[in-house]
C-alpha cells in the first residue's frame, strides 16, 4: 500500500500524476493514492483539478498558503497508507519501473524507515540564462547512490523520498521556520538525530524546474538567511552545513569582518561571473560564505 504525495504551487502536475498513475495500475495488488495539495497557487489551477478525476488521484486546493513545510505535513497526516512517497511537482519521471524500484526495496527490507531515490538534470544544456542552476545541480546534487551513502544525511534532498507514516511521525517538517528553504536540511538532520536508517538508492527523477540564474541567486541569498535562522536559534550545529562549519572557523580566528570586506568590493565581480554563460561553482561559494557573513 502506498500514497504518493505532491505539493504544488503554479506548476501543471497533470504530467506527473498521470505517469505515476500509470505505472501504478501496472503493478498487480498494489493498494495506492496520488494526492496532490495545491499551495493557493494562482496558475494552473484549471488543468490540475482535471486530476480529481484520474482513478485514485485527487487535487486539494488550500485557501491560504501555507509553506512548504506544512503542506508536506499536512499531506502526510492525511495519507491513508503507511508507506509514503513524496515527490516535487516540478520533477519527471524517467524510467517506467519507478514505482516497482521503490517497491522493490521495500519488499527487500522489510525494516525501512527512508529511502531517498536521487535526482538528475538534463544532459543538454539549457538556456545561458539558466546556467547557473543547472550547473549546480549538475555538479552539486546529482549524485550517485554511492556517493551519497557516504554522507548520507546532508546528501538527502525531499524532492524524492519514501518514508514510512511512523517514521515521519517521529521527525515532520519544521512548521516554525521561516518560508526560506533549507527545511531539507533540518529534516535530514532530525532523521540523523533519531538514528533513522536512511537507505540511498539509484531512482533519480529529472528536476526540470531550472530557474533563471538571477532568480537562483536571489533564492540562494533567501535560503543563506534561512540557514542563518536555523543556526541561530541552534536547530543544526554549526559542523552540519559545510558553509556554517567555514563560517565558524572563520569567526573563531576573527576574520569575519575581512570576508566581509572583501564580499562587499568584489560582489558585483562575483555576480558578473554567476551570471554569465560559463559560472564558477567555486566563486559561488566563496559568494555564498560572503554573503552569509553579512547576515
Amino acid at each position: 500500500m502506498l500514497s504518493i504525495l505532491i505539493p504544488t504551487y503554479n506548476y501543471d502536475v497533470t504530467a506527473l500524476v498521470i505517469n505515476l498513475q500509470h505505472q501504478c495500475l501496472k503493478i498487480k495488488d498494489l493498494v495506492f493514492e496520488v494526492l496532490v495539495y495545491d499551495d493557493a497557487s494562482v496558475l494552473f489551477r484549471n488543468e490540475n483539478s482535471k486530476i480529481n478525476s484520474y482513478e485514485h488521484c485527487s487535487c486539494t486546493f488550500l485557501e491560504q498558503n501555507i509553506g512548504r513545510s506544512a503542506i508536506r505535513n499536512m499531506l502526510a497526516c492525511n495519507a491513508t497508507y503507511e508507506n509514503l512517497l513524496f515527490l516535487d511537482a516540478d520533477v519527471q519521471l524517467i524510467t517506467e519501473e519507478f514505482v516497482a524500484n521503490y517497491l522493490e526495496v521495500m519488499n527487500e527490507n522489510k525494516d525501512f524507515e527512508v529511502v531517498y531515490g536521487g535526482i538528475v538534470y538534463q544532459n543538454k544544456m539549457p538556456e545561458s540564462e539558466k546556467l547557473l542552476r543547472w550547473v549546480y545541480g549538475k555538479e552539486r546534487e546529482a549524485l550517485t547512490a554511492e556517493k551519497r551513502a557516504s554522507n548520507p544525511y546532508v546528501s538527502f534532498l525531499t524532492l524524492n523520498f519514501l518514508i514510512r507514516k511512523k517514521t515521519f511521525d517521529k521527525v515532520s517538517f519544521n512548521e516554525n521556520i521561516p518560508n526560506l528553504r533549507y527545511e531539507d536540511l533540518l529534516f535530514s538532520y532530525h532523521l540523523m538525530m533519531q538514528n533513522i536508517r536512511m537507505i540511498h538508492i539509484n531512482n533519480e527523477v529529472v528536476h526540470n524546474g531550472l530557474e533563471t540564474s538571477t532568480g537562483f541567486l536571489t533564492k540562494t541569498d533567501e535560503s543563506l538567511k534561512g540557514l542563518r535562522y536555523l543556526l541561530d536559534h541552534d536547530l543544526i550545529p554549526y559542523d552540519y552545513a559545510r558553509i556554517t562549519s567555514v563560517y565558524h572557523t572563520l569567526k573563531n580566528l576573527k576574520l569575519t569582518g575581512l570576508v566581509r570586506f572583501l564580499f562587499s568590493i568584489s560582489n558585483r565581480f562575483f555576480k558578473r561571473n554567476l551570471l554569465n554563460n560559463k559560472p564558477s561553482l567555486f566563486i559561488f561559494d566563496i559568494y555564498r560564505l560572503g554573503y552569509f557573513s553579512t547576515l
